[in-house]
C-alpha cells in the first residue's frame, strides 16, 4: 500500500475523449486521483457527483477518476452525470495495481477482481500526500477538503 511521501506510480492512460492522459500533464498542480470500480452505479456516482460539487472549492487541485470502464462507458458517465474532469480507462488494470487497489472481492459469496474504493492526493511534487484506501463514496470530497485546508 502507498503511504505519505511515497512516489505516486505513472498514470498515462485514455480519458472518456480518447485522449492519453498522464500524470506528469498537472506537473506543478496537487492532483485528487480517485478509483472507482464501475462508472454509472449508484455508489460510483454519487462519488463522483460529490466530487464535482466541490470542484470549485479545491483551487488549482485537478480532480481525476479511474475505473476499469472502456472510454465508452467513461464519457456516457461524464455526459449523463456533466462531471467536468478526465474519467481515465484503467482497461488492463495495471495502474490500479500500481496503486494496489486491485484486490480480491466477494460479493454473495462469489470472488472475484476488482477496484477497492480508494483516493489518493498527489502533491505538485509527484509525492502522495494523503492515500485513502476503502473510502466511502460521501467521504472522498471531504477527506479531500479537508486535506486541503478548505
Amino acid at each position: 500500500m502507498l503511504a505519505a511521501g511515497s512516489a505516486a506510480p505513472a498514470i498515462s492512460l485514455s480519458d472518456q475523449h480518447g485522449t492519453t492522459v498522464t500524470l506528469a500533464s498537472f506537473k506543478g498542480r496537487r492532483v485528487m486521483v480517485f478509483f472507482y470500480p464501475k462508472a454509472s452505479t449508484p455508489g460510483c456516482t454519487q462519488q463522483a457527483c460529490a466530487l464535482r460539487d466541490i470542484a470549485g472549492q479545491v483551487g488549482d487541485t485537478a480532480i481525476v477518476g479511474i475505473s476499469p470502464d472502456k472510454p465508452a462507458a467513461q464519457k456516457k458517465f461524464d455526459d449523463k452525470y456533466e462531471l467536468g474532469y478526465p474519467l481515465l480507462a484503467d482497461t488492463d488494470h495495471a495502474v490500479a495495481e500500481a496503486f494496489g487497489v486491485w484486490k480480491l472481492k466477494k460479493n454473495y459469496g462469489k470472488e472475484y477482481m476488482g477496484i477497492e474504493r480508494s483516493a489518493f492526493l498527489i502533491g505538485a511534487n509527484g509525492k502522495i500526500e494523503q492515500a485513502w484506501y476503502k473510502i466511502s463514496p460521501k467521504d472522498t470530497p471531504v477527506k479531500l477538503l479537508e486535506a486541503l485546508g478548505a
